[in-house]
């Protein structure tokens, strides 16, 4: 129940809500427990009218009924009746009423919370570092946003309703009943106690369950995820039968653990409803013999029938509200844990995304180890990069290349070391900024399922629509192949650009980063799906584009078509070599030896 403690913010926030259906849930059990008193009193005087003794008594009737029969007692017994009824149609009008206005302030809170909670989580993905998306499924989060939240808005909402319409109902049919009957009252209230021993219990494993189950669906839907993202590979690989049984060994597993929590909800809802009976039944059997001895009792007797069946319903949803509230404590927890996750990387400037950077790009000593491997991706790595400078960087797979990168636009800080924009460390400076002022290509190319206007828009600061997307895709080399597809720029690309091959999304990916015009560009191994002859389209045109930007392109190929001041070869985190193309040359190293092999590659006959 403690993690619940979070939602009190949004109580507060909504109190006008939550006051106002409070107000309504104890107005309409108000005109509940009215028509029991109006149906006893009829009941009373049938019975004295028919043993012929006018009823006189009008004692422990609550002050809206005493004025009511007073009221009755000027018509004839065949009005009272017909008045009566039309009386106790009318309460259960306005208790309709109320129930209406109750769930459309309680239940309407509910899904504003629910919308503030989600908003509240998206909100703090977007925050959080990439180190953290390194080690968390997606279908977890997904399951954090989608299931998490809707167990607890049930109860923010139908949870909060019930309890309150029941300690309204059970208070107002106590004031009643040890109005009418002292005794009789203490008899049929006797089983509640053993409600509230059986409801102590029974929570504590529905607690425990819950959170299994909770776990377990976000497995399931993290495999389902992964399943539906890679339909290709699988199919490709003809594990179709493999993945559907490592599906189904998940949901047996959850089947199996909803299955054990359902049982226990199975009991705990029927002997809920077995003790609300139980009181019934004593109501009747204690009740029919005080009516043998006193006829007057039995209106009465009527009107705690009446009342015991109107607790069935809320006191047999104790259990329903105690499911619902441990669920949601479950699902609070791990949102709870979620939203108190830090971020490793955090902006020092807030709101001064206006701010700007000159200067050159400096890694003094930097060292950097990923936190969820513990491999090393750079170690002791200088390099300053002037304005307007174009910097090739080489190297084999793992050497460190997009770890330089991600340590620039700070998806990461160095363990060791500083980078510096001018005079500015980037740790010091705006995130919005920073990243604002570097284009950057990643090597994991990523397009949204929308238009290929929209995703070439992407990174626009504002609504421009003179922009001519069309000379950066030009630039990019997919200018014609956009205007190919059915609906050219407007083309729906489908989940992750599925619909393009992957040159095309690389170079749609070029587009949009170009569209930015940011003075630094980064290129991370962004050609690796394109053929020869398109990259020595796309290299020949960037030259020309960056003429007077400061670009750091990361490769695994030499690119000739630009002239570089510098050309770096990472090797294990460290600079092996460093200098210009001739320099490299006379060298003899690993630069001369991959030119090398890239010119016979070139020459070799097709």
């Amino acid at each position: 129940m403690k993690h619940l403690a979070a939602l009190n913010k949004y109580f507060w926030k909504y109190r006008v809500r939550l006051l106002a259906g409070i107000f309504f849930v104890v107005l309409s059990n108000y005109f509940t427990v009215m028509a029991p008193e109006v149906t006893g009193y009829v009941v009373s005087q049938v019975q004295q009218y028919i043993s012929g003794q006018p009823g006189k008594t009008t004692e422990n009737y609550s002050a809206s009924v005493l004025a009511l029969i007073n009221w009755l007692r000027d018509f004839s017994f065949s009005k009272i009746v017909l008045i009566s009824s039309i009386v106790i149609l009318l309460l259960a009008l306005l208790r309709g009423i109320f129930m209406f206005l109750m769930r459309q302030t309680l239940i309407v809170m509910s899904r504003y919370i629910e919308y503030d909670l989600k908003n509240a989580i998206y909100n703090h993905y977007q925050q959080l570092d990439m180190g953290f998306f390194k080690t968390h499924s997606t279908g977890d989060m997904m399951n954090r946003i989608a299931e998490d939240v809707s167990r607890v808005r049930m109860y923010c909402g139908p949870a909060v309703m019930y309890t309150v319409n029941l300690l309204a109902l059970i208070t107002l049919c106590l004031v009643n009943m040890l109005r009418k009957d002292f005794h009789l009252t203490l008899v049929v209230v006797a089983p509640l106690p053993l409600l509230a021993i059986t409801i102590y219990f029974v929570n504590t494993i529905i607690h425990k369950k819950s959170e299994r189950v909770q776990a377990l669906l976000s497995d399931l839907t993290t495999n389902a995820q992964e399943s539906y993202s890679g339909i290709r590979v699988i199919k490709s690989f003809v594990q179709e039968k493999a993945m559907l049984g490592f599906f189904s060994k998940n949901s047996e597993a959850y089947r199996k653990n909803a299955v054990s929590l359902a049982k226990v909800e199975a009991i705990y809802f029927p002997s809920m409803t077995l003790l609300v009976g139980l009181s019934t039944l004593l109501t009747i059997l204690i009740g029919s013999k005080m009516a043998l001895t006193n006829p007057d009792k039995v209106g009465i007797i009527v009107e705690f029938v009446i009342y015991i069946n109107m607790l069935m319903f809320p006191v047999s949803a104790i259990g329903s509200v105690a499911s619902m509230v441990q669920r949601a404590a479950a699902s609070q927890k791990r949102i709870n844990e979620f939203l108190d996750t830090k971020p490793l990387v955090t902006d020092p400037v807030k709101n001064n995304a206006g701010e700007t950077f000159s200067g050159s790009i400096v890694f003094k000593n930097v060292t950097f180890t990923y936190p969820h491997t513990g491999i090393r991706a750079l170690h002791n790595f200088s390099l300053k990069v002037k304005p307007g400078e174009k910097v090739m960087i080489l190297g084999k797979t793992g050497s460190g290349k997009s770890t330089l990168a991600q340590l620039l636009l700070r998806f990461y800080d160095p363990d060791e070391g500083e980078i510096f924009i001018g005079d500015k460390n980037i740790r010091n400076a705006s995130l919005p900024a920073l990243r604002n002022y570097i284009s950057y290509v990643p090597q994991d190319v990523f397009l949204f399922s929308d238009t290929v206007d929209n995703n070439i828009r992407f990174g626009l600061r504002n609504n421009n629509n003179d922009i001519d997307v069309g000379k950066y895709a030009e630039y990019a080399a997919v200018n014609n192949e956009i205007l190919s597809l059915d609906k050219g720029y407007e083309t729906m690309v489908g989940e992750r650009g599925v619909t393009l091959s992957g040159g095309q999304k690389q170079r749609v990916s070029i587009a949009r980063a170009l569209l930015k015009e940011s003075p630094v560009m980064l290129f991370d191994d962004c050609l690796s799906a394109v053929d020869a002859k398109t990259e020595h389209k796309i290299v020949s045109n960037l030259n020309s584009f960056l003429q007077n930007k400061t670009t750091i392109i990361i490769t695994h190929r030499i690119f000739l078509s630009i002239k570089f001041d510098k050309i770096i070869i990472l090797s294990n985190g460290e600079i092996a070599e460093a200098g210009t193309h001739a320099e490299l040359l006379a060298k003899d190293g690993y630069y001369a030896e991959l030119y090398n092999l890239q010119l016979s590659e070139e020459k070799a006959p097709v």
